[in-house]
């Protein structure tokens, strides 16, 4: 069988490039050496704690050095990493914990916490990632490890923990396969990254967007990374301006975050690639924000459970906005019958159904759910779950998740396209839009709208706004204004928790 790790992305961009700065957090800079000799010395320093091959080590740290070190520490030992979302309570934890079979748990003091109370409950062993911890100090002292730890290609490299909407989380096994060529194909073929680019790391890493595409993809480039631990628009825009970023990859919540911050920054970087993706990006935001900064916005697709990358605009084929682009290199992305569960029809060009992927970047399953991995893994695709369309020219475009469809008087209504036409009243500067039962029509429209500064909106006005842009079953009769949308780790608006809300009131 054969061999690989994806703890061979930072071995590599060490070897290749040893004096090269491949990451930055604050004052620290250091060079694709230094980071995989830390590693190295960690991985040492891990497997002096019982660490061994195939053992799953969960991680619970924000963007900053610590996260990228342990998490290629962990790797290069032959383990497998579990990255915890941070916003998780302490008994959601607790599942990840024991689903997952974790033996230890590396923990930021900032989640020290969160990561006691679930290890104290678990009986797994906690060790904090701090400058005056036990793991430092056994770092400090460790004979690093001449290389990473062999493993074959088809072993799990990571476990991400998918939050559906419904019954617990499963964690989605992605193999160390999976993760080197969806980070190759995203940095050489999808976003054409060069050596001397300069991203900026805000997506949380603990997250498969962030994890691949900004991290793993960048240094399988050799280039470098700038972390922001937490997001905030105008921090953003003077840390790129300060580092000279010209790479952004982020989830449409920050382009709307920094649309709206732009107008009052000193400095603008000069922004030669973006990268959206997470969640659908109103293409009035897109334009929106290729008008402020100057550069291009490439969308992608993807999830969890496809690595993450799965499709995107592609400098090669061009940008179309308002589209996930075509299917990576070596990825099959097609549109079948969503009404058929136990087999997959394709559709021709231009019909509506279920998007379905195969190839390199599809997971090896759910951890210990056989039933769960039948009914998403259907004649070698894997059923997304989201309803789109494919063109004649091979664009494919998401119309919506099958389970946010709202059904109002027998006629199906799709947020997204609701949302489209909302984000360009120029008093909105974010919108969701939900299904909230109805006695008379099944589910009624609702629409919660952060205003602009200023914008002095109302219910009344911006129904009938809405009522002359959209169908008569599309327009919201339900609109409720809010300072801010609930958003998950990975920075999606939660609808469900949107739902229960406006279901509630």
């Amino acid at each position: 069988m054969a061999t690989l790790s994806l703890a061979a992305i930072l071995a590599e961009s060490a070897r290749r490039r040893p004096d090269k700065i491949g990451l930055v957090e604050g004052e620290l800079r250091y060079t694709f050496a230094e980071l995989w000799l830390q590693a190295r010395k960690q991985a040492a320093a891990l497997i002096g704690l019982g660490v061994r091959p195939g053992d799953r080590v969960a991680l619970m740290a924000p963007n900053t050095a610590e996260f990228p070190r342990a998490y290629y520490a962990a790797l290069a030992a032959g383990a497998v990493v579990v990255p915890v979302h941070l916003l998780l309570s302490a008994e959601e934890v607790q599942h990840v914990l024991r689903d997952s079979g974790a033996t230890l748990l590396l923990c930021h003091p900032a989640q020290a916490a969160v990561g006691v109370a679930a290890a104290e409950a678990t009986g797994v062993r906690m060790v904090q990632l701090s400058a005056v911890g036990e793991l430092e100090q056994l770092t400090a002292a460790a004979e690093p490890l001449a290389s990473y730890v062999t493993r074959e290609a088809d072993d799990p490299a990571v476990i991400f923990y998918t939050s559906g909407t419904t019954g617990v989380p499963k964690g989605a096994e992605l193999s160390h396969f999976n993760l080197v060529m969806n980070a190759t194909v995203s940095a050489f073929d999808a976003n054409d990254v060069h050596v001397d680019d300069v991203a900026l790391g805000a997506l949380p890493l603990f997250h498969a967007f962030g994890q691949t595409v900004s991290m793993n993809a960048t240094w399988r480039a050799g280039a470098t990374l700038v972390l922001l631990p937490r997001f905030h628009a105008a921090r953003a825009i003077d840390l790129m301006v300060a580092e000279n970023v010209n790479t952004f990859h982020g989830v449409p919540t920050m382009y709307v975050n920094l649309l709206a911050a732009a107008p009052e920054a000193e400095k603008l970087p000069q922004l030669s690639l973006c990268v959206s993706g997470g969640a659908s990006l109103p293409v009035a935001v897109l334009e929106g924000f290729e008008q402020a900064f100057g550069a291009t916005v490439y969308e992608g697709y993807g999830l969890s459970e496809t690595s993450p990358a799965a499709a995107a605009n592609q400098p090669v084929f061009g940008a179309r906005p308002g589209t996930i682009g075509q299917p990576l290199w070596g990825v099959d992305v097609e549109i079948a019958r969503a009404e058929t569960e136990d087999r997959v029809d394709l559709l021709p060009a231009g019909e509506l159904g279920e998007v379905v992927v195969r190839g390199h970047c599809v997971f090896t399953g759910y951890l210990g759910r056989p039933e769960a991995t039948a009914e998403a893994l259907v004649d070698g695709w894997f059923r997304t779950g989201d309803l789109g369309t494919k063109d004649a020219d091979g664009y494919l475009r998401i119309v919506d998740r099958k389970k946010d469809i709202i059904i109002r008087g027998g006629y199906n209504v799709y947020p997204r396209e609701v949302e489209e036409v909302l984000m360009r009243h120029p008093g909105i500067e974010n919108a969701a839009v939900i299904g909230l039962p109805d006695d008379v029509h099944g589910e009624e429209v609702c629409a919660v709208i952060v205003p602009k500064p200023g914008a002095g909106l109302d219910a009344a006005g911006l129904t009938a706004w809405s009522k002359e842009h959209l169908g008569k079953h599309k327009y919201p009769r339900r609109v409720e204004f809010t300072d801010q949308l609930p958003l998950g780790p990975s920075m999606k608006i939660l609808k469900r928790e949107l739902r229960a809300t406006y279901t509630k009131s």
